[in-house]
């Protein structure tokens, strides 16, 4: 399959390190395939560990001038490189939907939703404010200043394979630091045309690096264990998260995760049903379900279970599944048939144990990357369906009786990322929201996510938050300086 670009010379193929395009060392490639059709879409360079090592050392020279600006001039840059990212909007689309599958509309929306953390850091990034603290003694002033941590190295999942890019590197590109990033294999091409309108936004040569490689451990390996990476952050799996914290430790790297999630949407027999379907679908099925922040769990008051059900599975039959450049699909391709298979393991064994499958259960039609839009009842939570996040397009729906049961259910997980709750009572909206053990919970709402909020989770789902002023915290680190002698 060709890509058809309206500026092909966004395709890019190698990887990117010190301002230059080059093959990796031994001249492999690894194959980018669409999931829509299993068609390839390109060979990628694929670099290991001495390419990875390469990068951090041009991204440790070209930090030195890059920190010495003034916070404007890197805005300035910032901003222009959020210009082309919004002018060249279709063609990252496009590539987004052949490489990953999304319909082109959820394409294009999360370019926009990519670059808003662009502008934002653009502007943020010159309010980095500092401290001075009265002392004991008379002739001496403390001050507190911010410095940038020093070089980043980003490692970035497919799912989202241009936001979860810029909301790691516009906070650090906005305080001076450099990075080193490492895309999903799935989806490396997004990566690389971001990095091209990045370098033509004038971006100094080696200072945002990219290393696609099909090798993984080699090349987060290089990035955990070279002390010139001052920070390691990353999205993705919590096994993974967790390894890459364990090999951080040797060097005391600073970290932030954000991992996996199994969100709850506990709706309250006092909802505004509809509102509470609507926000349901759309929690459920963004992405074809392939969203850290997704509901898992449906866990619905048994007083209106039946009536949610009924209206929730008439809205999942209106779906069409198919390839993403179809003007008629609302849900493409999960990421591989691999996903697929465990999406099913999934489902087949909930209905194992006793799952009604009230729409769907099945692997799609049009081909081994696709599966049915499935809505389950009947559902416990000795199920994997409740205790593993699914990923994909599944909403098994939960009945509870009360409100201590709904927060109990909801908080019996050792995940806690993201959850929401449908209720018209003030007080229940304070009491539940305050005893959800998650870093972020939606009212009556469940799209939450924008460049202005903190988004990450609490126990297994991750540390550290990305967006809002609390992002730029990330990637800056706190200097006390005592001023003393003042009175000579």
């Amino acid at each position: 399959m060709t890509i058809q670009l309206q500026d092909p010379s966004l395709l890019k193929t190698q990887a990117f390190i010190d301002g230059l395009w080059m093959d990796s060392d031994s001249g492999e490639t690894f194959a980018v395939t669409d999931p829509a059709t299993g068609q390839p879409l390109a060979d990628v360079a694929s670099v290991g560990a001495t390419e990875t090592r390469r990068a951090i050392a041009a991204a440790e020279r070209a930090m030195t001038e890059w920190t010495a600006l003034p916070a404007k001039s890197r805005s300035e840059i910032l901003e222009k490189w959020h210009r082309l990212i919004i002018e060249n909007t279709e063609d990252l689309a496009v590539i987004m939907t052949a490489e990953q599958g999304k319909t082109l509309a959820e394409s294009r929306g999360e370019v926009a939703y990519g670059a808003s953390f662009i502008k934002w850091f653009a502007e943020e990034g010159k309010r980095v404010y500092g401290d001075i603290i009265p002392t004991p003694q008379t002739d001496r002033r403390g001050v507190v200043v911010k410095q940038p941590v020093g070089v980043v190295a980003a490692i970035t999942p497919w799912n989202f394979p241009n936001a979860m890019i810029t909301r790691k590197a516009g906070p650090a590109l906005a305080v001076g630091c450099a990075i080193v990033l490492k895309p999903a294999a799935e989806t490396p091409l997004s990566a690389l045309a971001l990095v091209e309108l990045a370098n033509r936004a004038g971006l100094p040569a080696g200072l945002f690096n990219v290393v696609p490689g099909s090798d993984a451990p080699s090349i987060g390996g290089e990035m955990t264990s070279n002390p010139t990476v001052k920070k390691v952050t990353f999205t993705g799996s919590t096994p993974v998260g967790k390894l890459l914290m364990q090999q951080c430790a040797n060097t005391v790297k600073r970290t932030s995760m954000e991992l996996g999630g199994n969100a709850p949407v506990v709706i309250f027999d006092d909802a505004d049903l509809d509102l509470a379907v609507a926000g349901a679908l759309t929690a459920k099925y963004r992405n074809s379900g392939q969203t850290c922040i997704c509901a898992n769990r449906l866990l619905v008051q048994e007083g209106i279970y039946d009536a949610f059900v009924e209206k929730f599975a008439a809205a999942v039959s209106e779906f069409r599944i198919g390839n993403g450049f179809d003007a008629s699909t609302t849900h493409g391709p999960v990421i591989s048939e691999k996903a697929a298979k465990e999406i099913d393991a999934k489902v087949q064994n909930a209905v194992a144990e006793g799952a009604t499958v009230v729409i769907g259960g099945q692997p799609g039609e049009q081909g081994g990357c696709f599966y049915q839009p499935t809505v389950l009842t009947n559902v416990n939570d000795s199920m994997r369906v409740f205790r593993e996040e699914i990923f994909g397009p599944v909403a098994p729906v939960f009945k509870f009786k009360t409100e201590e049961d709904a927060v109990r259910m909801a908080n019996d997980t050792e995940f806690g990322l993201a959850a929401y709750l449908y209720t018209e009572s003030m007080g229940r909206s304070w009491r539940v929201s305050e005893a959800l053990e998650y870093g972020m919970v939606g009212v009556n709402e469940t799209a939450i996510s924008s460049e202005v909020i903190p988004f990450g989770g609490v126990k297994e789902s991750g540390q550290g938050r990305e967006g809002s002023k609390y992002g730029l915290d990330d990637y800056l680190e706190t200097k006390y300086i005592c001023f003393g002698a003042l009175q000579r």
